[in-house]
C-alpha cells in the first residue's frame, strides 16, 4: 500500500494597504522563518510537507515602483524630485523582471511557498499563478492569454495589439519564492506613464486595468475571493 502524501498547507492572509518597504520586510521575516524549518527537516519531506505553512499573501500598496535585478533603471523616466512630486517611492529589489508600478486599485499577490511542497520547477510556478489569473479572468468575460517570451497576463486588443492586465515577478531561495504578482483591478494607469513597463517597448504591447476591460466597477474582496478559491484547485493546497 503505497504511502498517502499529505496535501501542502498555504495560510491566507489580506494584509490590506500597507507601504511597500513594510510588506517587503514581512515577506523576508516569513521566509527566513520558513529557511529555519526547512532545514530541520530537510531529511523528512512527509514531515516537511506536514510542518511547513506556505502563505498567500493580499495586499495593496501606496504609488511605488520597483526593479527588478535584471532591469534598468534607465526605464523609470522620473527623477528623485519628479517621485516626491506625485508622490510615489521607488526600490530596488531581488524579484525578477524589470520595472513595474503598485498603486491603489491594484491586487498584489506575494507567494510565500516552499515548491519542495508542491512541485520544485520555477517554470510550472509562473505557469500556475498565470492559469490562476486567467481562470478568474474568464469569470468577467475577460480573455486571458500568455505571449511567448512574456511573462504575465495578457488580452488581445484590436489591431494586432496586446495589453499586460497582470504583471508577474518572483525570487527564489531554495526553492522558497518571494513576490508574485500584480493585477491591475481598478488601478490608476496613469502612473504606468512615467516607467516602461516590465521594460517591453513594442508598440502594440501595452498595460490594461481590468475596469477598462470590463467597462464597469470590479470589486476588490470578490477578485480576492474568486482568486481564494482557483489558487487552491490550481496549486491542490489546503
Amino acid at each position: 500500500m503505497s504511502e498517502v502524501v499529505p496535501k501542502p498547507k498555504v495560510m491566507i492572509e489580506d494584509w490590506g494597504m500597507v507601504s511597500y518597504a513594510d510588506a517587503w520586510e514581512r515577506q523576508r521575516h516569513i521566509h527566513r522563518e520558513m529557511m529555519e524549518l526547512k532545514l530541520q527537516y530537510r531529511d523528512n519531506m512527509a514531515e516537511l510537507i506536514t510542518h511547513q505553512v506556505s502563505r498567500l499573501v493580499f495586499c495593496e500598496h501606496p504609488h511605488v515602483y520597483t526593479l527588478g535585478k535584471s532591469g534598468s533603471e534607465d526605464h523609470l523616466r522620473l527623477d528623485e524630485e519628479a517621485l516626491v512630486q506625485i508622490g510615489a517611492e521607488f526600490f530596488k529589489i531581488n524579484r525578477g523582471g524589470d520595472i513595474t508600478y503598485h498603486g491603489p486599485g491594484q491586487v498584489v499577490g506575494y507567494f510565500l511557498f516552499d515548491l519542495d511542497c508542491f512541485r520544485p520547477d520555477v517554470h510550472w510556478f509562473i505557469r500556475s499563478i498565470e492559469e490562476g489569473i486567467i481562470r478568474m479572468l474568464q469569470e468577467y468575460q475577460i480573455t486571458g492569454i500568455r505571449l511567448p517570451s512574456f511573462t504575465g497576463v495578457w488580452t488581445d486588443l484590436p489591431e494586432g495589439r496586446y495589453a499586460k492586465v497582470c504583471a508577474i515577478g518572483v525570487h527564489l531561495s531554495r526553492w522558497i519564492s518571494m513576490h508574485g504578482f500584480a493585477l491591475n483591478v481598478a488601478t490608476e494607469m496613469s502612473y504606468f506613464d512615467h516607467i516602461i513597463p516590465c521594460g517591453i517597448q513594442d508598440s502594440n504591447k501595452e498595460v490594461i486595468s481590468m475596469e477598462k476591460l470590463t467597462g464597469g466597477d470590479v470589486n476588490r474582496d470578490i477578485v480576492i475571493s474568486r482568486l481564494h478559491d482557483i489558487f487552491g484547485k490550481v496549486f491542490g493546497f489546503n
